[in-house]
């Protein structure tokens, strides 16, 4: 599933269109990636509208429109959640959808297409003067202000009986973190992925908020920093460095201690860990 920084790569390729209008809508509105029932608002609302700017917040994106059909003085408001196999593409004109291309936003130049052949993404809409609840409920950024070791140290103590693996997972509070990123923050912190979150130490607990958001902080610049074309990995400019290259298969080695990783489930999601690196007891 798309994280913090492969959302922030594709909410880039839509940026394109601001400031343009949408002409028309291509839709399959018969996919359950319409959420909510606001599909017949969407049409509605959206033909004419101005895409103005958008933004993320942990693995969702939100675009809002202006003018078009909306009623006066409202703003539109588009959630989009890529789920595990979806993407934001541009295309030029003319283009012609395929049967994965949900959803379609015709502008003058360019057609903005979400694609999801797995359908386990999700549109949303709404619309108003500020931005619905389903995206104001979203956690602060990890690189926010509001990301404060005191907040770190009341979570993990509120779930101590919980690894650290599962606990860096949960969006409540880790917003953006998924899979690779959680394995990756854990052995550059050299906390087994398996220790109760109730078990880390101060200086543990000090060293994860710090290491969240340098990760973080790595991943935009690496991945969402390289603009918007299409690569043949989306992650290809991450550092050979990094656990990344080396977690996805059996055999791999640590890249600082250079010896074996192990690969198991944690928290219900497979993990990758160095033992030399990152001791449980």
């Amino acid at each position: 599933m798309p994280e913090l920084a492969e959302v922030e790569f594709f909410r880039k390729r839509w940026s394109l269109g601001h400031g343009a209008k949408v002409l028309t809508l291509r839709l399959h509105e018969d996919k359950k990636v319409f959420r909510d029932g606001q599909l017949a608002l969407l049409k509605k609302s959206l033909i004419g509208a101005q895409m103005v700017d958008s933004e993320t917040a942990a693995k969702q994106m939100l675009f809002r429109f202006k003018g078009g059909g909306l009623p006066k003085n409202s703003l539109g408001w588009l959630g989009i959640h890529l789920g595990m196999s979806g993407e934001l593409r541009t295309e030029p004109l003319p283009y012609t959808p395929t049967k994965h291309d949900h959803c379609v936003l015709v502008q003058a130049t360019r057609q903005l297409v979400f694609n999801d052949p797995r359908m386990f993404g999700g549109i949303r809409f709404a619309t108003g003067h500020q931005p619905p609840t389903w995206w104001t409920r979203i956690a602060p950024p990890i690189l926010s202000k509001a990301f404060t070791i005191e907040e770190v140290r009341t979570f993990l103590h509120r779930r101590s009986r919980t690894s650290i693996k599962a606990v860096l997972l949960m969006q409540e509070k880790f917003p953006g973190i998924g899979n690779w990123m959680a394995d990756e923050i854990l052995w550059r912190a050299a906390i087994h992925p398996k220790k109760l979150a109730g078990a880390l130490t101060p200086a543990e607990v000090s060293v994860l908020h710090r290491v969240c958001r340098q990760v973080c902080r790595l991943a935009l610049q690496t991945i969402a920093g390289r603009g918007t074309y299409l690569p043949a990995n989306l992650n290809h400019h991450i550092p050979k460095s990094w656990l990344f290259w080396h977690r996805w298969a059996d055999g791999g080695r640590c890249p600082r201690t250079h010896k074996m990783l192990v690969r198991e489930q944690v928290g219900g999601r497979t993990t990758c860990w160095s033992p030399a690196r990152q001791r449980l007891g």
